[in-house]
C-alpha cells in the first residue's frame, strides 16, 4: 500500500512539474513599420524586444517577434502578411498607416488594406490590438472588428531618437506601459488563464 502511496505522489510530482515544461509559450507579433521596427534605436530597445522583456519580468511565458519593416504601408502590409504572420501566432500588434499618409494614399483605401488585415487576423482566430500613431486615427477599424485600440501619442519633440520624429527608447518604454494592461489581458486569453 506505502509503494503504491509513493508511486502516486511521484506521479502527481511530475505532472505538477512537467506541466509548465510543456506548455507552448504564447507568440506575439507586432506587425507595423518603422515605428514597430525600432527606426534609429538598437534592435533590443524597439517595442517588441522591450515588450517581451517586460512581460516575461512578470511571469508571462511569451515570445515577441518584431515584423516591423521601414516605410512599410497597408499594401505591401498585406503582401508580406503570409511571410509576417506564422501559423502560430496568439497576438498581434498591427500599427500601420502612417507612411500611405505620408505617401498620399487615400485615406479610404489605406483604411480597406488595414480592414483586410485586421480581419484576417480575426478570421485565422488571432487576438489582435489596434494601434493608432500620432493623429492616425483609426479606432473606428478596431471597433469594427470588436477588437482593443490603443492611440500612440507623445508630447512633440519629447522621447524621440535623433530624427525628431520616431521615438527613442524611452519613449517606447513609455508606450508599452500604457498598452501592458491590454496586452496581459489578450495574453491571458491566448494561454488560457
Amino acid at each position: 500500500m506505502n509503494a503504491l502511496i509513493r508511486s502516486a505522489a511521484a506521479i502527481v510530482f511530475l505532472i505538477a512539474v512537467a506541466g509548465p515544461t510543456f506548455a507552448r509559450p504564447v507568440h506575439i507579433v507586432a506587425f507595423g513599420d518603422s515605428a514597430t521596427a525600432g527606426w534609429l534605436v538598437p534592435h533590443d530597445q524597439a517595442y517588441p524586444a522591450q515588450l517581451q522583456r517586460l512581460l516575461r519580468k512578470k511571469g508571462y511565458d511569451v515570445i515577441v517577434a518584431n515584423k516591423g519593416v521601414n516605410g512599410d504601408t497597408t499594401e505591401s502590409a498585406l503582401y508580406r502578411f503570409d511571410q509576417a504572420i506564422d501559423p502560430d501566432t496568439d497576438i498581434a500588434i498591427v500599427e500601420l498607416g502612417t507612411n500611405d499618409l505620408r505617401a498620399h494614399v487615400p485615406a479610404k483605401q489605406m483604411r480597406a488594406n488595414l480592414n483586410a488585415i485586421v480581419a484576417t487576423l480575426r478570421n485565422r482566430h488571432i487576438y489582435v490590438l489596434v494601434i493608432g500613431l500620432g493623429s492616425l486615427d483609426v479606432a473606428d477599424i478596431a471597433k469594427g472588428n470588436g477588437v482593443p485600440y490603443a492611440q500612440w501619442k507623445l508630447p512633440p519633440r519629447k522621447y524621440r531618437a535623433r530624427d525628431g520624429a520616431h521615438f527613442n527608447a524611452e519613449g517606447y518604454a513609455i508606450l508599452i506601459e500604457r498598452i501592458l494592461p491590454q496586452i496581459e489581458l489578450l495574453v491571458k486569453r491566448a494561454a488560457g488563464m
